[in-house]
């Protein structure tokens, strides 16, 4: 058996040990179009490991398509799951494809333009000051739980107007979705007599988002009693596509999609963004001397090196061909975003943290159709929390190993302990 064979990126363990990247170069020199063995509960599907091949796929969504599921092979393969697919949440603009996708982002697109984002800025600074203050009196803290998770969870839940007091539910529903395979966020949600054959991971998740949608759909309700405001939820609400107007499950699936979407990956950002400049000391030293000079790169290397969404998923709508290998319709096909910003072919030295890299052509945010929406309020949120947390304790440094979530479907950090003195 090769090496290539011996590589399954099903193996949860790779992802949680913080290690894929070496099996990433192996397939990249090896095997750059991959095929991965399915299980009982998942298909087959083709990995895609270098950049040209991501921006490939990503530029023709009629030929691979997002409408059967981004988050990994199989999950919402109807055949599999012949449910999934109709919940509640379960259908957003991100499972789109064109013209319709189109239509629906535009409708929210002012809410995430430059002009909109810097106008935040202010605000997103207070936020993250606050965050500060709250630790002020302490010699340590949990970097992930008190400063990293919290500042996008106020971001997004403000734009979409949730009330302050159900933001930690928030952040637990989001936990319990996207961190469905860590047992850290199991729990016995459904009575044992109905659990069938449907997974610990699988039965997590979907009550993770039912009872988000069933939220969203309770302050759709009070909008419509009490009047529209102005947030992202009530743009939704008056919103109209092609006359008509937006249907209850296209704005519960798009409520659905902006908060685990505004809050998850720039957090995972912000603390694998620490854990990388505390890794690599002559950097941070450098960035340190220089904040105003290299913030701006710096966010972007540490958007390129922890790559905060390992994969998105597109299915083949005919036959076709990615370097010469067959694709047959209906394959499955993941496009590995950490290994495209390590493709050797693009980044010089790719292994190296430089937070002066120019240029740094990443694709942390997608390519083409799907493009992150919230890819400016990232950006400026860890630019925010860096410049702001740097002035304040010049001298945090790890207390601890990072824990990191079982998936590989997010790059998730649950826990970084930190000493700010």
């Amino acid at each position: 058996m090769t090496l290539v064979d011996q590589i399954n990126l099903l193996d949860l363990d790779l992802f949680e040990r913080g290690e894929p990247h070496a099996a990433f170069r192996v397939l990249r020199q090896q095997a750059p179009v991959h095929w991965n063995q399915g299980t009982d509960e998942l298909k087959g599907f083709w990995s895609l490991l270098k950049y040209d091949d991501i921006k490939y796929v990503s530029s023709h969504p009629m030929l691979f398509s997002s409408a059967k599921g981004i988050n990994g092979p199989g999950l919402r393969d109807p055949e599999n799951n012949p449910n999934a697919i109709n919940q509640p949440g379960g259908i957003s603009i991100i499972t789109m494809d064109p013209p319709r996708h189109v239509k629906i982002r535009r409708l929210v697109n002012r809410g995430f333009t430059p002009k909109a984002v810097n106008a935040m800025e202010p605000t997103i600074r207070e936020i993250a000051r606050s965050l500060l203050d709250r630790i002020a009196d302490r010699d340590a803290c949990d970097f992930v739980l008190e400063i990293a998770s919290q500042l996008p969870l106020a971001v997004i839940c403000g734009l979409m107007g949730i009330p302050e007091h159900d933001w930690p539910l928030m952040f637990q529903l989001t936990n319990q979705t996207l961190g469905a395979a860590d047992p850290e966020y199991q729990a016995e949600v459904m009575p044992e007599d109905q659990r069938g054959t449907i997974t610990a991971s699988t039965r997590t998740g979907l009550d993770g988002r039912l009872k988000m949608t069933a939220y969203f759909a309770d302050l759709l309700r009070e909008r419509r009693t009490n009047g529209l405001r102005e947030d992202l939820v009530s743009t939704l609400l008056e919103s109209e596509v092609d006359g008509e107007r937006l249907d209850e499950v296209d704005i519960l699936a798009f409520c659905f999609l902006l908060v685990l979407a505004g809050n998850e990956t720039t957090r995972n950002a912000i603390s694998g963004g620490l854990l990388a400049l505390c890794e690599h000391p002559a950097e941070r030293a450098r960035l340190q001397a220089d904040v105003p000079g290299l913030i701006d790169t710096a966010v972007e290397e540490i958007l390129r090196w922890t790559s905060p969404l390992h994969h998105m998923s597109r299915r083949a709508t005919q036959d076709t061909a990615i370097r010469d290998q067959p694709i047959r319709r209906g394959d499955a096909v993941l496009m590995w975003y950490p290994s495209a910003n390590r493709d050797e072919d693009v980044f010089p030295e790719p292994y190296r943290f430089d937070v002066g890299r120019s240029p740094n052509d990443h694709v942390a945010f997608g390519f083409h159709e799907h493009f992150c929406l919230g890819a400016g309020f990232a950006r400026k949120e860890i630019r925010v929390l860096f410049e702001e947390l740097f002035a304040r304790y010049p001298n945090i440094q790890l207390a601890g190993p990072p824990a990191r979530l079982r998936s590989n479907f997010i790059n998730g950090i649950k826990r970084l302990p930190v000493t700010l003195r």
